[in-house]
């Protein structure tokens, strides 16, 4: 980290000076301020000089140079301590916390700001819209914050009048899901008095009321019923008057009321309740002799219409007050001039404290996380931000200075705790050797405030309680009894040669800070904290539901007996306790802040001014303690869980007697053993550099180790849908066989006695096959069908078989285009030689001389014929078709043969869709003929063209000639070719 800045800036970390001294810390301080270099680290402690300018140094560039990196790794900043405190929640699961302190100006609440803006940055990569709007709210939480609970100090343009602690919710993911605000102590006396140059809260100035009026129509102005000089209000008039960057900083506030969630008619009963402060601030009360009346009760009506009561009950809450006797009456007493003033004041102060907690409630309801559960979401881890008013030495020192200071002591007290005795403390636990280092502990200036029956607080609270009159003077007398002997406290009486107090009003507490005088004045009134009930009644019974939400408590009746409440000082008390009890159990990060001057100048050093705050915050102490000490310690399980990859004899898992053994041979294979030392159950690292080694070495192994892994679980996966897809095809087989023996036993079922029957199982539905059995199915059904016809054809004699086979000829020639072709009845094939008795002798007789010339076998089909010749005449002739030739006869002249065709020269059989007898012969030297076959003397309706398609085709399917059937269209009729 040294390396990192040259030495021109001075040291980068107090704990690489060469000598502990006061004279070096504020040297080295004093040169990085004047370089410019605002922080440097002690450790882990981050310290912060206020610039009192603008610095370029908090960009989107920056950010990214410290996202994720080792807090050693980069120049000091408030953006390392950021990170570190991110990556420890992250990381471990852990909570932690980054304490912001510092005396008023010291820049507290610029440093909270950057630190937020930071966590905003680095969270949320994959820019999910529910993250991005908690985000927001959390960043535009702070503007509105600034607005009501800061206002202009001698000391601080923009002085934190309240406390802030912020628990910011993290997911495991490590993006923010939420979060809650705590506020303590509003400086609400600011609301009604300031001191010479300062300014009330800056919501005066910036909401609309005064400046910003300017910009508005007169109709806002009008309906608000206010002027727009901030001189001509009494709570405004006091102090400095409104700044120029008001207005600006107005825009950021209603940008960011918007952005929150406030609605229109939230925003309006805001700029309501802050309009009747001022207007109360304007109230005169004066005596007409037996009562006290209000000057000017056009402005009552006012505070009546913007707090939406009536009018006549305002006047009476502001000039009576009602009290309940002990015997339950109810009476009116009048207020005398200087009570009404009262009234109205301590009435001003809590409205404006109590629209502060409305607007931070209002704002945690918004942010709270929702829907948390543990189970399903992981772990909710947080990060706690504390703004808090830094130490405080005014001119005039009263009740909130010593609230104020008491938690400064109490958060030094924490510090103390934390990071120096608890660093000793178990250093002697662990048996480590060390140097005592001296310190200075502030337990007895806590215990002098806060100690129960001896505290300054209980003192406070006992007067308080006392009956009948008790001034500031008798609480003060009784604060000198009792505290007289202690080493810290003193007061004029108890030493009247110290002439800077005064008698009867002065104390003095010796701070951890220093010396604080404090006036008694006004303790007890403050500590008691009145408000007549009176008023509380008033808002309650308002019309506006936000006012009314404000005041729970005013629905009291008057006669009711209630326990007495708390004073603010043990309010305070306890809200401080539990605030360092919720401090305490998180793991803390420290950002101590220092003021460089009282002028806030940019250029000076106030050597004696900054000397002095580093004295009170401890740093020296801490510097010793860190150089004395060791950077970094872990129990030796975590450290050999984070680091065992870094060394192969405790990957994945060590053989060894211990893990301290184990943690040993890590240290040693990196040659650290004289950078360490052991304790009973942790390893004490001394410099951050061998850390910063180890977690280089292993971000190197990760990526290693994170691939091994996917490896192994990517084969274990395989080898599981590999076992699943084993078992998945063993069922799929097991399936597969059983649907095929399914399939098998039910159509044997279906076809056992089929051959009993009389249609053999023609009439039999087939089940349907399972896809692996298709082909086989379609095969199964061919052999079926084989065999059916198969148990026809046996039955038919020898002698018929041919007739059969035309007539299947015929069929798959004709596919069904032809209704009516003989089928059903017996054909004869040689008609010429049965038709007629008298021309059948000849025919016999020439077919014989025929078979003897030509040498045929067998008479495929005769039949006497109607020729149609080129002159449209036609004449009978006898057709006669034998296995060698087709013969055209003439009956008249003896059945001469008129032409002789061979058989084989035919390449075609044309016949039509009809049922005409028309049959055409093409041959293949184009010498076709047309023919008209007649149908019988004695069967006139008898279809023979089928039987002469059938006996050709039967015929070319024996002698195995190949052929094909087509149709074509020809005229009005379709035309079959077989060739």
């Amino acid at each position: 980290m040294a390396e990192l800045e040259g030495l021109e800036f001075g040291k980068s970390d107090f704990v690489l000076l060469d000598e502990v001294t006061m004279e070096q810390f504020m040297e080295n301080l004093r040169l990085r301020f004047e370089k410019g270099r605002i922080y440097t680290f002690i450790g882990e402690v981050v310290v912060s000089v206020n610039p009192y300018k603008q610095m370029d140094i908090y960009g989107k560039e920056v950010i990214e140079d410290y996202r994720g990196r080792e807090l050693y790794e980069n120049p000091p900043h408030l953006y390392a301590v950021a990170d570190a405190a991110y990556k420890a929640m992250k990381r471990r699961a852990k909570d932690t916390c980054i304490v912001i302190s510092g005396e008023s100006g010291a820049g507290k609440t610029e440093a909270s700001k950057y630190i937020m803006q930071y966590i905003a940055a680095i969270t949320n990569p994959s820019q999910r819209a529910e993250v991005e709007s908690v985000k927001n709210v959390l960043l535009k939480s702070n503007c509105v914050l600034e607005a009501f609970g800061n206002a202009k100090t001698n000391r601080n343009d923009n002085s934190s009048r309240f406390g802030k602690y912020m628990d910011i919710n993290f997911n495991f993911n490590g993006d923010p899901t939420g979060g809650h605000i705590n506020n303590y102590l509003l400086e609400k006396s600011r609301v009604v008095q300031q001191q010479e140059g300062e300014r009330n809260f800056h919501s005066f100035y910036q909401y609309q009321m005064l400046q910003e009026l300017l910009f508005r129509s007169d109709e806002l102005l009008k309906s608000l019923y206010l002027q727009r000089d901030p001189a001509e209000y009494a709570y405004t008039s006091q102090g400095a008057s409104a700044s120029n960057n008001d207005s600006l900083c107005h825009k950021a506030v209603m940008a960011a009321l918007k952005v929150i969630g406030f609605t229109a008619e939230e925003i309006s009963s805001i700029y309501k309740i802050l309009s009747t402060i001022l207007h109360l601030g304007s109230l005169q009360f004066t005596n007409d002799g037996e009562h006290v009346i209000i000057v000017g009760e056009d402005t009552v009506k006012h505070i009546s219409e913007l707090t939406s009561t009536e009018a006549e009950n305002a006047r009476k809450t502001l000039l009576y007050r009602t009290v309940a006797t002990g015997g339950g009456e109810v009476i009116e007493k009048g207020h005398n001039e200087k009570e009404a003033s009262y009234g109205r004041d301590a009435f001003a102060k809590a409205l404006y404290e109590r629209l502060f907690a409305w607007i931070v409630g209002r704002i945690n309801s918004v942010i709270e996380v929702k829907d948390y559960n543990p189970a399903l979401h992981g772990k909710n881890t947080v990060i706690g931000v504390l703004d808090i008013y830094g130490f405080e030495i005014f001119d005039n020192n009263s009740f909130e200075q010593f609230c104020i200071n008491y938690c400064n002591e109490k958060l030094q007290q924490l510090f103390i705790e934390l990071i120096l005795r608890q660093e000793q403390d178990e250093y002697q636990r662990e048996g480590i050797t060390w140097q005592h280092i001296e310190y200075f502990n502030n337990q007895i200036i806590v215990d002098l405030v806060e100690q129960p029956h001896k505290g300054i607080i209980s003192i406070l609270d006992e007067a308080c309680l006392t009956a009948g009159k008790v001034t500031d003077t008798v609480c003060l007398d009784s604060m000198n009894k009792k505290l007289g002997q202690h080493p810290h406290y003193t007061s004029r009486k108890l030493c009247p040669a110290d002439k800077t107090m005064e008698f009867n009003r002065d104390f003095r507490i010796r701070h951890y800070a220093g010396d604080v005088t404090y006036s008694v004045e006004g303790f007890l009134d403050k500590n008691k904290d009145p408000l007549f009930q009176d008023f509380k009644r008033l808002m309650y019974n308002s019309s506006d539901p936000v006012l009314k939400e404000m005041w729970p408590d005013g629905k009291m009746s008057i006669t009711e007996v209630t326990k007495r409440p708390l004073t603010a000082a043990t309010l305070f008390k306890n809200s401080i306790i539990a605030l360092v009890d919720k401090l305490a159990c998180k793991e803390p990060y420290y950002v101590r802040c220092i003021k460089p001057n009282e002028v806030k100048s940019s250029m000076l050093f106030d050597d004696g001014r900054c000397q002095h705050q580093v004295a009170y915050l401890g740093l020296l102490e801490n510097v010793r303690v860190r150089r004395a000490g060791f950077a970094y310690r872990q129990p030796y399980a975590r450290f050999l869980q984070r680091y065992k990859m870094t060394c192969e004899y405790t990957w994945p898992n060590h053989l060894m007697g211990s893990d301290q053994e184990a943690v040993e041979a890590i240290v040693n294979q990196h040659g650290f053993e004289d950078d360490v030392a052991y304790g009973h159950t942790k390893l004490f690292v001394r410099t951050p550099r061998t850390l910063f080694t180890l977690e280089q070495e292993r971000s190197a192994l990760i990526p290693i180790l994170v691939l091994f892994l996917q490896k192994v679980w990517r084969g274990a996966l395989a080898r599981m849908r590999c076992r699943k897809l084993r078992a998945i095809y063993t069922i799929m087989a097991y399936y597969k066989c059983y649907k095929v023996k399914a399939h098998f036993w039910e159509v044997e079922r279906r076809f056992t006695n089929v051959r009993n029957m009389a249609d053999y199982g023609k009439s039999v539905e087939w089940p349907t096959p399972p896809a692996a059995l298709v082909q086989f199915h379609r095969i199964t059904q061919h052999l079926y069908r084989r065999w059916w016809a198969r148990q026809l054809i046996k039955n038919i004699p020898p002698s018929d078989m041919a007739e059969v086979r035309a007539k299947v000829a015929a069929l798959s020639a004709l596919s069904g285009e032809r209704v009516d072709w003989g089928y059903s009845r017996a054909w004869e094939r040689d008609y010429l030689a049965k038709d007629s008795p008298l021309t059948s002798t000849n025919f016999v007789r020439i077919t014989k001389e025929l078979k003897n010339k030509d040498q045929y076998s067998q008479i495929l089909f005769s039949c006497s014929v109607r020729m149609l010749n080129w002159f449209n005449n036609t004449k009978d002739r006898a057709l006669l078709i034998t296995d060698k030739h087709i013969y055209r006869l003439e009956p008249k002249k003896h059945f001469k043969v008129q032409k002789r065709i061979p058989l084989d020269s035919v390449v075609g059989v044309s016949v039509t869709s009809g049922s005409d007898q028309m049959v055409a012969l093409h041959t293949a030297s184009q010498d076709d003929f047309l023919v008209h076959l007649q149908r019988g003397q004695l069967n006139p309706n008898q279809d023979r063209v089928g039987e002469m398609v059938g006996s050709l085709t039967d015929h070319f399917t024996r002698i195995k000639i190949n052929f094909d059937i087509f149709w074509e269209a020809c005229g009005t009729k379709i035309v079959l070719y077989t060739i």
